[in-house]
């Protein structure tokens, strides 16, 4: 049986270079060696197998005799080890159980006034006249929206310095130099507080006793009647009548910081640069907008408009915050793609190379959101959020979220792109984000316009 390629080359150079240009490696990879290959780099800091045809994505993520979902060490470290996502077998579905409810049904659509108003409020900071940076007014709205409607909070002394710590702990590790505190365990040694590894310790350990603090003054206020998901995961309970401890609700507000904050900010900065890129999707996208006065519209109305979901699906195809599904790991020895694999190969999903294939995504570089009105994808090619058991909990918030800010921006703010050199795709920690967050132009409040007949919307 033939083995799989990959490069020769020393698995530290392969570590760095994944680290440094994620896109660039696995794009050159797929190039050279096809639809699998093998590369001495990845999130399990091991010798991964790296798939991108839809068939074998659905195979690995759907066979779960033959592949299991191992802890995720990088992930532990950074989110702790009683988050649902790095959690194995039988208690990660019980988590993922108690968590769902949250994330569904009428409880998100009250989201929806909330995160109009905050995008408004956000964006009328925004000077007229002046430049600013996407990703920035798009973490300050994201920020805000986890801060309103998961911890349920107001303005308060302890919640600005949440934000504040958060926001430091994010920056730790944004740079792809940075990140490799992430990646290489023979960095992580704590020698003193101006160390990287000290640092990064003495941060997190500043943003656990915040998050601890609020959490312990959260149970002794608890009020069922409030609908923010803090207070679900403090009254949520298993089917033995078992709440969340202290731990787990630590370790899943940082995963839903994480997660919500910085990957959400950093697709709707690409969204914004997309849609201002080009004209005609602006236009189109404008057209359908004019349909509706987005102010007082029913979310749910916003979050089915075909053209802005178009462009978001387009967005999310096209550089998807998250390259990776998780790790999977094989049970026994298995065949895929016809080569064999020893019990233990770790194998990851490249979901960027699966948005990338031009047998599913004629001109994959090309952004073109009328791909996603012209046919449908199935799950296993077209998998932004991951795929299977460990497909993203926030995928609907966050897709809800995407669509609601950007209707609200485009509707009420004149805007245009600062800089015409292209937007090249960069490291930020676990994510990849536009170099530089987009540089914009506010020009100001969009003069209303009379709103037209909705059969004129682009379908």
């Amino acid at each position: 049986m033939k083995s799989i390629p990959g490069p020769k080359t020393p698995a530290i150079v392969q570590q760095m270079q994944w680290t440094l240009d994620p896109v660039q490696t696995m794009e050159t990879c797929a190039q050279k060696y096809g639809d699998i290959f093998m590369l001495q780099a990845g999130l399990s800091n091991s010798a991964t197998v790296y798939v991108s045809s839809p068939e074998a994505q659905k195979e690995v993520l759907t066979k779960k005799n033959q592949y299991e979902a191992p802890s995720n060490m990088i992930l532990k470290s950074l989110l702790g080890e009683k988050s649902m996502i790095v959690l194995e077998g039988d208690r990660h579905r019980q988590e993922r159980k108690l968590l769902m409810p949250p994330f569904h049904g009428d409880r998100m659509r009250n989201y929806g006034e909330l995160m109009r108003n905050i995008t408004k409020e956000a964006a009328s900071n925004l000077t007229e006249g002046k430049t600013f940076i996407a990703r920035q007014l798009m973490q300050e709205i994201t920020m805000q929206v986890i801060i309103r409607a998961v911890f349920g909070l107001q303005d308060s002394p302890r919640l600005s310095q949440i934000r504040s710590s958060l926001g430091d702990f994010v920056q730790m590790i944004a740079s792809p130099v940075r990140a490799s505190l992430l990646f290489f365990p023979w960095l992580q040694k704590d020698l003193g507080p101006w160390s990287p590894w000290g640092k990064y310790q003495l941060q997190q350990q500043k943003l656990n006793e915040l998050l601890y603090t609020e959490i312990a003054t959260r149970r002794s206020q608890l009020d069922p009647d409030r609908n923010d998901i803090f207070t679900l995961m403090l009254l949520a309970r298993d089917e033995e009548g078992q709440g969340m401890t202290d731990q787990e609700i630590r370790d899943e507000l940082m995963t839903m910081l994480f997660a919500g904050y910085e990957t959400s900010a950093t697709t709707l900065a690409w969204a914004v640069y997309w849609i201002y890129k080009q004209p005609e999707v602006y236009q189109k996208l404008m057209q359908e907008l004019e349909t509706l006065e987005i102010d007082t519209a029913d979310p749910m109305t916003i979050f089915h408009l075909p053209y802005l979901t178009a462009v978001c699906q387009e967005t999310l195809r096209l550089y998807p915050a998250g390259m990776f599904t998780f790790p999977r790991r094989t049970k026994q020895p298995v065949e895929l793609q016809g080569y064999h694999l020893e019990a233990g190969t770790m194998i990851q999903g490249s979901i960027h190379l699966t948005h990338q294939r031009e047998d599913l995504y004629p001109e994959p570089k090309k952004f073109k959101p009328e791909r996603f009105l012209e046919r449908q994808y199935s799950p296993y090619e077209y998998l932004p959020f991951g795929g299977g058991s460990r497909r993203c909990l926030g995928m609907a918030l966050a897709s809800f979220e995407m669509r609601v800010v950007l209707a609200t921006l485009l509707s009420n703010f004149e805007m245009e792109l600062a800089e015409n050199k292209p937007v090249k795709p960069k490291r930020r920690g676990l994510i990849v984000g536009p170099a530089g967050g987009v540089k914009m132009l506010m020009k100001g409040e969009r003069k209303q316009v009379e709103k037209k007949s909705p059969s004129v919307a682009v379908v």
